[in-house]
Formats: C-alpha cells, sequence, structure tokens
C-alpha cells in the first residue's frame, strides 16, 4: 500500500512511495549524488476526489516541492532538516525502526513452506 508521500525522479522514470518526511529526506540524500538527475519532485497525498455516487475515488498526490540538489547548499539544508527530525525522536530510539521480517514457515509443521510433489 502506497504511503502518504511520492518521491518522482530521473526525469519521472522513477518513483518512490514513502511513509513520512524524514523518509523522503533519507531517500533524497542517499540516492541524488547516484541519480540521473538532480531534481526530485515530491508529493504528498492529497483527499481524493468523489465518485458519481459520493465514494472516494482513490489516491492523488499534488506537489509539495521540488528539491534540486545542483542548487548551492541544498545539500546542507536538507542535512540540518534531518538532523532536526533526529533531535526530536524519542530517547529509546525505537519510533520508527522497522521490525524484522517474519520467517517463511507454514503453521502445520513450522519449517519452510514446501511444495507438494506432482
Amino acid at each position: 500500500m502506497p504511503g502518504p508521500w511520492q518521491l518522482r525522479f530521473d526525469d519521472g522514470h522513477q518513483q518512490r512511495y514513502l511513509p513520512d518526511r524524514q523518509a523522503v529526506l533519507r531517500y533524497v540524500l542517499a540516492i541524488g549524488p547516484k541519480a540521473a538527475s538532480q531534481r526530485f519532485e515530491v508529493y504528498r497525498e492529497s483527499e481524493a476526489p468523489p465518485l458519481a455516487d459520493g465514494r472516494p475515488g482513490g489516491r492523488v498526490y499534488a506537489l509539495a516541492e521540488v528539491i534540486d540538489l545542483s542548487g548551492p547548499g541544498v545539500t546542507d539544508c536538507l542535512q540540518a532538516e534531518l538532523s532536526r527530525f533526529a533531535d526530536e525522536e524519542p530517547e529509546d530510539g525505537r519510533e520508527g525502526v522497522p521490525s524484522p521480517p517474519e520467517p517463511h514457515t507454514s503453521g502445520l509443521g513450522g519449517g519452510p513452506s514446501r511444495r507438494r510433489p506432482p
């Protein structure tokens, strides 16, 4: 399921869905030097338009900002913003830490799932 932030780069050929602003900044700073283009378009999930019957129509993303890493001082500003997020994190540092992946086991034998013989 897509996150509330969408990042488009490499002239629209690449896109990623990210959960929050902090993840957007981390991704841009990590990928930026290696990307074909230094321009990143950041979209934020917005309210879905209603369908004819009144139900919500689906996900819609609105352009929130354009990050152009080729500009002077842009990388430093992003790093400073990211460090402010780190200062706001709780003392135990557990918020936002992904849980480990679940083992691929079946409920019957406790071991790896096996294919049935033909």
